[in-house]
């Protein structure tokens, strides 16, 4: 066993919670870029963004790193959305379009801290075993490979994959956030994870003019604090003493990792003190270097 942690967390281990949802066909392309928020006429072969779903009124169905193959052939990397579900809901738009949805099972996420071998920012790379993206930011190194083999899993390094998705801006949505959030108030501008220019899909007017007439009220905030964990509104006060009774919410956690979380929260809400879960919790920076 190596008492060495650099290497220890370089080693691969399985991604929990992530599916792969294959688009395949002659009108694979033109699909997604009708469907989805990004554009992904911009993409060359092998190139990948973040992209989503959106509701009619706006809202965030489903994140996701997209990948395109080739002409014919796009990948959606889901984290913490059922593929099969998702493939079933998308399912009901495709109409005469020639093309097939494909949750594919056989396809595992296998992620390490460590430098890609091949693949670099928004261009991945075809590997043994699989196809390598690269997930690095501001606080290190990071690869993923997706591929039909497994690997061990190991709960530290999963926990620690997922603090530093919070930790740049990629909120980790459950179901019960799903359809409640606009790509601005997930500030998802900062991972160039929407386009306001490529046309029309769903969601796209609503987009469009909350960027245009700047009505952006709210975003996302990366908080720290014993009680983070409870996914609990956020308080504009410190949980004790005289302020704590004229406390009043301010935003809402949506996701959390150990003491570290994502809330939605007023633009100009400053620098606290804040409170969640009756315990202080305080505003850290959100890391850059993400976005693709």
């Amino acid at each position: 066993m190596s008492h060495n942690p650099q290497a220890a967390s370089a080693q691969d281990f399985e991604l929990p919670g992530h599916d792969v949802l294959a688009i395949t066909g002659r009108d694979a392309v033109a699909f997604a870029q009708a469907q989805f928020m990004n554009d992904i006429a911009a993409l060359g072969d092998g190139q990948w963004h973040w992209n989503g779903w959106l509701t009619a009124k706006g809202r965030v169905i489903a994140l996701f790193a997209l990948l395109r193959i080739d002409a014919e052939t796009l990948w959606l990397v889901l984290p913490d959305v059922d593929a099969t579900a998702l493939a079933t809901q998308l399912q009901r738009f495709v109409f005469r379009s020639k093309l097939k949805l494909e949750p594919r099972a056989d396809l595992h996420a296998v992620a390490a801290f460590a430098q890609p071998g091949a693949a670099s920012g928004a261009m991945s790379a075809v590997v043994d075993g699989g196809i390598e993206l690269d997930m690095g930011g501001a606080g290190g190194a990071r690869r993923l490979r997706i591929a039909t083999t497994d690997a061990a899993s190991n709960n530290a390094l999963a926990s620690r994959w997922r603090t530093f998705d919070l930790a740049h801006g990629l909120p980790r949505l459950d179901a019960d956030q799903a359809e409640t959030w606009t790509p601005q108030q997930l500030s998802l501008e900062r991972l160039r994870a929407f386009s306001v220019k490529k046309g029309c899909y769903p969601g796209q007017e609503i987009v469009a003019r909350t960027h245009f007439l700047g009505k952006v009220k709210r975003g996302l905030v990366r908080l720290q604090g014993a009680g983070v964990p409870a996914l609990a509104e956020v308080m504009d006060g410190e949980p004790v003493g005289p302020a704590a009774q004229t406390a009043r919410p301010i935003g809402q956690l949506i996701c959390a990792e150990a003491d570290e979380g994502l809330a939605v929260m007023p633009l100009e809400a400053g620098d606290g003190p804040f409170a969640t879960g009756n315990l202080p919790c305080t505003r850290l920076s959100l890391l850059d270097g993400l976005a693709r």
